[in-house]
């Protein structure tokens, strides 16, 4: 076991430098393996990595923005919580860690797999047959599971819902699958075609658990046997709270924090400072309205700001083989959530009155001290 972690140490020395964001997961998913399954660390940190990036798009005009203190909740005690947010994290991680392990299988990238051809040469349904190149997700999926659900090592009601939430992301990835064919036939008459399943774009998959977390259920444990202190008791209501779950859907035990504030000592900035959208192409209605729930919502007002930005334009080909481009200056106009004017004035006054009051307080203390040390002197001579 020693040997291990060496190993996976040594291993984690090149990734930690490419993918500091993700540092939790790529640390902890690849210590947790044994010595065989290092052939696939790489391909568990590209997935780690790929499932925070997703999260960040997923969440990039939410109050709540996958923000780097997200990343540490399998490795930071005061920041494991068990919000509607933790367990996207826990799904994105996990489905992205299986997806990239699926994929690199399917390319032929490992030596011990390759694609699914279970089911080839079968009747898959009217006018096909399975056949083809299938996607490799039960391999993805065992690999994972290893990796990712070896991280909870404890029985409690936190724990079962991490490796839950694992599942179901996992779930995702196949549930996202598609059926891809090829005809066949004379003259292209396409008279039965081959079909295999391949894997959905990542993006996809993320969409789906971004639905699966704005329908995340709150799990309800009875609090009068885990308030018994039996451990028994414990084990009991926890085991009957989870036994009515559905694997596909988030779960969560914890009501979130008011992502409006800023709150150090769980790792949020608040929305002050956010960037937010008011006018562009191909907005959806959700961009539209982020600077009302980043900003206007949250007690701040909208900023405007103009930024001159310089980018290349007016490319052209050149024989042969260049492309010449101009730089070109634009100034663009950005929004932001700002204080509101009374709120800083306000800020402000009760600076200088501390300031004042500092200074009113240290005045009669010197002089106090002055004239006793001369009352000293005096008694002396």
């Amino acid at each position: 076991m020693k040997n291990t972690k060496l190993f996976a140490l040594t291993t984690l020395g090149v990734f930690c430098t490419i993918f500091t964001a993700s540092a939790w997961s790529v640390n902890n998913f690849l210590m947790t393996g044994p010595k065989a399954y290092l052939t696939y660390s790489t391909s568990v940190a590209v997935g780690a990595q790929s499932g925070i990036e997703e999260c960040k798009f997923q969440f990039a005009w939410e109050r709540w923005n996958c923000p780097e203190s997200a990343l540490q909740l399998s490795t930071h005690n005061g920041l494991r919580s068990a919000t509607r947010e933790t367990s996207f994290v826990h799904a994105i991680s996990s489905a992205g860690v299986m997806y990239t392990l699926t994929r690199n299988c399917s390319m032929g990238d490992f030596d011990n797999c390759g694609c699914d051809d279970s089911r080839n040469g079968r009747m898959g349904g009217r006018g096909w047959v399975w056949g083809g190149c299938s996607d490799n997700v039960d391999f993805g999926e065992r690999i994972s599971k290893f990796f990712v659900d070896a991280l909870e090592t404890g029985q409690d009601s936190r724990a079962l819902m991490n490796i839950h939430n694992n599942e179901a992301g996992r779930f995702a990835v196949k549930s996202t699958m598609k059926r891809t064919c090829k005809c066949h036939g004379v003259s292209g008459s396409c008279s039965i075609q081959t079909c295999w399943l391949q894997l959905a774009e990542f993006r996809d998959i993320g969409n789906y658990l971004k639905i699966k977390h704005d329908q995340a259920l709150k799990l309800e444990m009875d609090k009068r046997r885990m308030r018994a202190g039996n451990s028994a008791d414990n084990r009991g209501a926890i085991a009957e709270a989870f036994s009515s779950l559905v694997a596909t859907e988030l779960i969560f035990l914890e009501d979130s924090p008011d992502y409006c504030l800023r709150n150090a000592s769980l790792g949020l900035q608040g929305t002050e400072g956010r960037e937010c959208l008011q006018s562009g192409k191909n907005l959806s209605q959700w961009e539209k309205r982020s600077c009302r729930r980043l900003c206007t919502e949250c007690g701040l007002k909208v900023e405007e700001k103009r930024t001159e930005i310089v980018s290349s334009c007016n490319c052209k080909f050149h024989w042969c083989c260049t492309v010449k481009c101009e730089q070109c200056r634009q100034v663009v106009t950005k929004h932001y959530c700002a204080r509101k004017e009374r709120d800083q004035s306000l800020n402000s006054n009760r600076r200088k009155h501390r300031t004042h009051s500092g200074n009113a307080r240290a005045r009669p203390l010197k002089e106090d001290l002055t004239g006793r040390r001369k009352m000293d002197v005096a008694c002396v001579s």
